[in-house]
């Protein structure tokens, strides 16, 4: 439990933050709050909400891109460049503005009418204003987002659903190694088991559903990164990959989260909690983007400098996705909530018992996460950790953006206030707050230890690997802000 009075200080800090952010938001942070909107809407998974926040911010960079003196569209370089008189806020607002409408549209076309459409018109734009005239900011707007979508709808994540039956659908004819399990594990094992490799789950989800897993991505290894040459780029970072079975290290991962789960605290759950999925869904990708409208706030950002930012970070976070999502495919690795009833099975154990139960003894074969029961283990394999890799990547971003490795969000969790456990956990306020950028990347990693639904290695390689994506992503981003038409030192595609 925090002192009282760093959660006296995070009270304070979030309503400061609270008050500027309704008195001052640039019209980029105002699009990417329609963003993030769109994404608790429309319930897509991580790898999928990471893709659409680098297409609308690319697409607004673009737009942007045209009335700077330096800087270049990632799709038709400087081609849109405007002459310095037309260079004014004014237009600039609403360049981005048509971008960004045209690309939510595109890819999360849930909250059109509701929030779209409206904010347009807030910001006083005609959204059914097509032109396609680059001599004005509705156009270079439109033409801008336009030849991003082009690119983006080729890019083999199968938005189009033209690869394979379904937007977004797997068409690589991924098939698991394991038949499905089920949560808790039922005894003796149906089928053999390789203790190495994925299982899919099967369970009952909050509608009543039947759930089978299928592994969500399966094909995001080979999606079209921003700055990687291909997915596999860092994989020699992540190597060897997990631990085999029969292994020390094997079994000593799974008694370290048994560990963990016999002794969690109240603060321990609400991090596993607070991190999971944004803190209204949003999806880690998301989340990030949340701490980065906290950034603008806090450093009096202007357009501009929003524009790039938000360039910089939503593209960083594409990657880290693709890349993790790489090891995840190659490794194919099992989760905790296989491999601890495995090695467990027929000995008792001390771990977290269920909603309300706290720490009980049972056998090992059925020992589960802190999670939700609806939602017991994300349905893809383990090694690496997308949250890791995702807050690592976002995390050094941030650092480079502003110079300093220096956050200092809180944020408060009310007594009760768990999902898991509602009403019960935790007794008292839980005050998170975060002196750095790294400091919040490594607690979103260890989120994932404290809920039981990564390995240690996974977490640990996960930071590494955003780290290096987020350098690769930092440097590409830089050359495009300051390249010029006759001496650009990137490859315009």
């Amino acid at each position: 439990m925090r002192h009282p009075c760093v959660v006296a200080a995070g009270l304070i800090l979030q309503l400061w933050a609270n008050a500027a952010v309704a008195s001052r938001s640039t019209t980029s942070v105002q699009w990417n709050s329609a963003a993030l909107q769109g994404i608790r809407d429309a319930k897509l998974g991580a790898p999928v909400v990471a893709r659409a926040l680098a297409i609308v911010h690319t697409c607004m960079y673009d737009a942007w891109a045209a009335y700077d003196e330096r800087a270049v569209g990632t799709q038709l370089g400087g081609a849109l460049r405007r002459p310095a008189s037309e260079r004014t806020l004014a237009n600039k607002e609403r360049a981005i503005s048509f971008a960004a409408y045209r690309a939510l549209v595109d890819v999360l076309p849930v909250d059109t009418a509701s929030v779209y459409i409206l904010l347009m018109k807030q910001l006083g734009y005609d959204p059914g204003d097509n032109s396609t005239d680059i001599e004005t900011p509705t156009g270079i707007g439109n033409v801008a987002c336009a030849a991003v979508l082009e690119y983006r709808h080729h890019d083999k994540s199968n938005q189009l659903g033209d690869l394979a039956q379904g937007p977004y659908s797997d068409w690589t004819d991924y098939r698991p190694v394991n038949s499905p399990g089920t949560v808790p594990a039922r005894l003796p094992f149906a089928k053999p088991l390789n203790p190495e490799r994925w299982q899919p789950l099967t369970y009952t989800d909050s509608s009543g559903g039947l759930v089978v897993q299928m592994f969500a991505g399966a094909q995001w290894c080979y999606v079209t990164p921003f700055a990687m040459t291909k997915g596999d780029e860092f994989r020699s970072v992540v190597e060897p990959g997990p631990f085999k079975y029969g292994s020390p290290e094997y079994q000593e991962q799974a008694e370290e989260l048994v560990a963990i789960s016999a002794g969690l605290t109240d603060e321990q759950k609400m991090i596993s909690e607070y991190w999971s999925d944004g803190p209204n869904s949003e999806q880690s990708p998301g989340h990030w983007a949340l701490f980065a409208q906290f950034v603008s706030q806090r450093d009096h950002h202007s357009l501009d400098d929003d524009v790039k930012m938000f360039f910089a970070l939503s593209n960083a976070i594409f990657d880290a996705g693709i890349a993790a999502w790489d090891a995840k495919r190659e490794y194919d690795s099992v989760r905790p909530i296989t491999a601890i009833p495995f090695l467990f099975r027929g000995k008792m154990i001390r771990s977290w018992g269920g909603r309300g139960k706290g720490t009980v003894e049972m056998d090992g074969s059925q020992w589960i996460p802190y999670q939700p029961a609806t939602f017991p283990t994300p349905p893809f394999p383990d090694y690496v950790s997308g949250h890791s890799t995702y807050s690592a990547a976002a995390a050094r971003i941030l650092e480079l953006w502003t110079g300093s490795d220096r956050f200092g969000d809180t944020v408060i969790l009310a007594a009760g206030s768990s999902k898991i456990e509602p009403g019960i956990t935790p007794a008292h306020p839980v005050a998170l707050h975060w002196e750095t950028f790294t400091d919040a990347a490594d607690e979103a990693g260890m989120s994932r230890r404290y809920g039981g639904i990564h390995f240690r290695a996974a977490d640990l390689a996960g930071r590494l690997l955003g780290r290096m994506v987020a350098s690769a992503a930092w440097s590409k981003a830089e050359n495009y802000f300051n390249a010029n038409d006759s001496n650009s030192s990137v490859n315009v595609r």
